[in-house]
């Protein structure tokens, strides 16, 4: 099942970042991944639940915080979620690694698909692959201080083109050559 992760460095220490990050209700201000955590107040911690709303969905899900571990590690489940061609369960998953005064955070998703759902698990990748550091871009400006790695973005930039690609070409078929399911 595809697992994206990336990583982002945001100027506050760990413990603040924590503080945000256990805070379900603030996933929706920078996670494209979250449309909205209700607000009524859970206090943060392991099994601490919520229900929150997928992109795309019109009824709240189940948010569980799955792994908790203060100012180092915090991952949040969701609920299964049906569609036509089977289900998908995503993970939100946050490591917390002080870097200086400055808190080195490793985000990750990992989207568990059954059913036919595991058919589309390459396009679900492409598409955390695109949005997650771009989310990370985000966590790090709803904190207020940002250093985004370099690399966490290399995977999703556009190759160049290259000035010595040699140009397509046309083929032919021979005069009189069948081709299978072609013409009459």
């Amino acid at each position: 099942m595809p697992r994206v992760t990336t990583s982002v460095i945001v100027s506050r220490p760990a413990a603040e970042v924590f503080d945000f990050l256990a805070d379900a209700r603030n996933l929706s201000l920078w996670s494209s991944g979250v449309a909205g955590v209700d607000a009524d107040a859970v206090p943060p911690g392991a099994n601490a639940e919520y229900r929150y709303r997928y992109p795309g969905r019109h009824r709240a899900h189940r948010l569980v915080c799955a792994g908790y571990e203060p100012c180092r590690h915090i991952v949040f489940r969701g609920q299964r979620m049906w569609n036509p061609l089977g289900t998908q369960v995503p993970e939100y998953g946050f490591e917390l690694i002080p870097h200086g005064e400055d808190t080195l955070v490793r985000l990750s998703v990992h989207s568990s698909l059954a059913a036919g759902m595991a058919l589309f698990s390459p396009v679900v990748a492409m598409a955390w692959r695109r949005d997650l550091p771009v989310d990370a871009r985000k966590l790090g400006e709803a904190l207020g201080g940002l250093h985004v790695r370099p690399r966490a973005l290399e995977a999703v930039r556009p190759a160049e083109p290259s000035p010595a690609a040699p140009e397509p070409f046309d083929y032919a078929p021979p005069a009189g050559a069948v081709w299978p399911g072609v013409g009459a």
